[in-house]
């Protein structure tokens, strides 16, 4: 029997299961696309406009970050420069959740074993993977492409910004085509592939805003760094902006040495196992481990430990560009300008609003964090783990509670530590915001990304099954409405849907404790309903 057999079938099995969660990516994806494509062409209609905004964007190494390289001063060019990076890092997530969902978590949860029973080769479950996500990501570029067409631009960089996120998209499958033979755990190959568009994204983003900007302001060459990511792969296209058609084939390279070695792979390892197995346990459990508190901490150790290792990192590097942010754009006021929309909100010190600025990304990496942390839940329902812990004295109520716990902890230290190290980085550079400010100003964030897991809890009790869609979900919507709303030109009320829209923009403005208390409230609401509904249906696996 070949190694292959079976995989057409695999395949519309895999292409069932995701007829709901792959369109809603790729719509979802294409309506963020129109609306951006639309903001532009309303807020910018002249080339003095562009201008304008590109030379002060330009300037600016935090906008950089977030949004990557200008390539230009037309009307595509500046589409380009608003969406391109956000759209990659969808594009790349929705490929890695799709192979891993496809290859190591039916491993984890016994599908694959049934299926291996059948005429199944050793090789297709990975191939149909990554057949359907080939092919979601065909679709997210022809979405792309269709999408700018409609807004009337050019059709040659409409077909370079959507190839450039197909074929990153093609790079990240592969990346999680691999991690899925790496790991025993579907959470722990999620993990990493998440961590690595994660530290992906933040080499380009440095690596982009040490770019060399041009004499006229409206161009930016990206440094050296940004050539180390497949993320900034993409941007080095240039849509838009004399399109570099041979930089594609850099991902497709990417994406064949990650199959061929995800391929390889699969012959050295056994069913449902990894080539990096679990460390095995001590001979005698610990008392913590004797409470559902404990256990929910044991489980979420390891990725709570990543996260906020990478979120401290991550604020040494954007702690280091405080000064440079000051002494080199401190009177431009189109930087400033820019900078407040991303911020939320205005003040005098240009250096406070960067760094208002980088608190809500660090408020959306707390959402993610407390999204994966609290389908913790789900994972342990689907594999009856949770019916043999609630088969003791332990209530629901207190099972979802613990992990709740767990998931707000890991939360605030990582906010806070992230906050510290922008400020020791920004200290040690010569600024002075101060490391106790920015720490405070890392943990207001909580409040709302307290609202998202509420979010997770509620769809976890009431739909279970949609839980994980629902929750990655949210969080998308909540940083394309909060902070890119602006950027978007997105309405007020529909800004307003967003948890980090109400949070202060420390340290730019005076902190207040309403909006922080009303989010809190309305976390502590939708857990409790959560748990209440939970309380109210059987297990669902």
């Amino acid at each position: 029997m070949s190694a292959y057999a079976g995989t057409g079938r695999l395949v519309r099995l895999a292409a069932r299961r995701d007829r709901i969660q792959l369109p809603i990516w790729i719509l979802a994806s294409a309506a963020m696309m129109s609306a951006g494509t639309s903001a532009v062409a309303d807020e910018f209609p002249t080339e003095a406009s562009r201008i304008t905004a590109l030379q002060g964007a330009g300037s600016s190494p935090a906008v950089l970050v977030m949004r990557g390289v200008p390539v230009g001063s037309d009307l595509g060019a500046l589409v380009n420069f608003r969406n391109l990076a956000s759209i990659l890092v969808v594009v790349a997530l929705m490929s890695t959740f799709a192979v891993v969902r496809h290859t190591r978590q039916n491993e984890e949860t016994g599908r694959a074993e049934l299926i291996g029973a059948g005429a199944v080769g050793r090789h297709a479950p990975l191939t149909a993977a990554l057949v359907l996500v080939f092919a979601a990501n065909v679709l997210f570029g022809a979405a792309m492409t269709g999408t700018i067409l409609a807004s009337g631009l050019p059709a040659e960089g409409a077909l370079a910004f959507g190839a450039a996120c197909a074929v990153t998209g093609l790079a990240f499958a592969g990346i999680a085509g691999v991690a899925a033979q790496l790991f025993q755990g579907a959470r722990a190959a999620n993990g990493f592939a998440a961590s690595a568009v994660g530290v992906f994204y933040l080499v380009r983003g440095i690596g982009d805003a040490l770019g060399e900007r041009s004499a006229d302001g409206l161009t930016v060459t990206p440094s050296w760094l940004s050539w180390l990511s497949p993320l900034g792969w993409g941007g080095l296209v240039r849509p838009y902006g004399q399109e570099r058609w041979w930089v594609l084939a850099l991902p497709l390279v990417l994406f064949a040495v990650c199959v061929a070695a995800a391929f390889a792979l699969v012959d050295r390892r056994d069913l449902g196992a990894g080539l990096i197995p679990d460390r095995p346990g001590p001979a005698h459990a610990s008392r913590g481990l004797l409470s559902p508190l404990g256990l929910a901490w044991r489980l979420n150790r390891g990725s709570t430990i990543g996260w906020v290792i990478g979120g401290a990192v991550f604020g040494l590097g954007i702690g280091s560009l405080g000064k440079t942010v000051q002494d080199a754009l401190g009177t431009n006021a189109g930087v400033v300008e820019m900078m407040e929309g991303l911020a939320g909100s205005g003040g005098p010190d240009l250096v406070a609003i960067f760094f208002a600025a980088m608190m809500n990304t660090y408020g959306a990496l707390a959402a993610g964090f407390v999204i994966q942390a609290l389908l913790r839940l789900r994972s342990e329902e689907v594999g009856g783990t949770a019916e043999a812990v609630l088969a003791t004295a332990v209530g629901r109520v207190r099972w979802v509670g613990s992990h709740v716990a767990c998931a707000v902890a890991g939360a605030a230290v990582m906010l806070v530590l992230a906050g510290a190290f922008t400020g020791l980085a920004d200290a040690a550079s010569g600024g002075d915001v101060g490391v106790l400010t920015l720490a405070g100003a890392g943990l207001a964030q909580l409040p709302a990304a307290l609202v998202v897991a509420g979010v997770v809890v509620l769809a976890f009790g009431g739909l279970p099954r949609l839980a994980v869609g629902l929750a990655w979900g949210m969080l998308v919507l909540s940083i394309a409405c909060g902070l890119f709303g602006d950027l978007f030109g997105l309405p007020q009320v529909v800004r307003d849907l967003s948890p980090f829209t109400h949070v202060p923009a420390i340290p730019a403005v005076d902190p207040s404790a309403t909006p922080l208390l009303a989010l809190t409230a309305v976390a502590v609401a939708l857990t409790a309903a959560g748990m209440a509904l939970f309380r109210r249906r059987d297990l669902a696996t």
